[in-house]
């Protein structure tokens, strides 16, 4: 049985007849069709007609009580997800400014490209195939740290594997999206350089 958490191990149980209490508390779990208003008076009335010193508390729909007993994992899955947006929206702003930067600093070398035939496109093609390249490394280099950090998620997920490649895939493809529409940005700037404002350029 899993009394407190739903990540929590499974352990051996011994049932211990009513008579034998180990507790002075006891549960009991009603299934019924009526509203929990309804049904908890109706609980209530009958309680008190069996024994009226026995006392009625924590009265909870499973719901309610599915609830309680997540709200741990629900936060932290909460927590995780706001820092891995922001870690996110930090990286795609981090590869539009190098990007960007890359761009201004080459900004004669892609007049000179242009002045020589290079088509706007071929400029576009360039800028952009650079950029999926750092993203490809940084790629490969995040999955290989995410994978040796499975272990310490391990303990915080329930039903779903650590290493799950489908996890990983749609991940990758997010992250992947973000960082080339950071690259997409800077390479289309890049192509409506206009080659005589870039030769002059100091």
């Amino acid at each position: 049985m899993k009394y407190g958490r739903i990540e929590e191990r499974v352990e051996p149980n011994v049932y211990l007849s009513f008579l034998q209490p180990a507790d002075s508390a006891s549960t009991l779990i009603v299934r019924s069709s009526l509203e929990k208003g309804a049904l908890v008076a109706a609980i209530r009335r009958e309680g008190l007609t069996l024994d009226r010193d026995v006392p009625l508390t924590r009265i909870l729909t499973m719901d309610e009580r599915s609830a309680e007993v997540t709200s741990r994992t629900r936060f932290i899955a909460l927590l995780l997800g706001l820092f891995a947006g922001l870690a996110l929206l930090l990286s795609g702003i981090g590869i539009y400014g190098v990007m960007a930067y890359s761009v201004l600093m080459r900004t004669r070398e892609i007049g000179i490209r242009m002045a020589l035939g290079a088509r706007p496109a071929d400029v576009f093609r360039l800028v952009l195939t650079e950029g999926t390249i750092l993203i490809l490394i940084g790629l490969v280099a995040g999955l290989g740290a995410a994978y040796a950090a499975t272990r310490i998620l391990a303990s915080q997920l329930y039903d779903v594997s650590s290493t799950d490649p489908l996890t990983f895939a749609l991940i990758a493809l997010l992250v992947s999206s973000a960082a080339v529409l950071a690259c997409y940005l800077p390479a289309r700037r890049a192509a409506k350089v206009d080659p005589m404002i870039a030769l002059r350029y100091e």
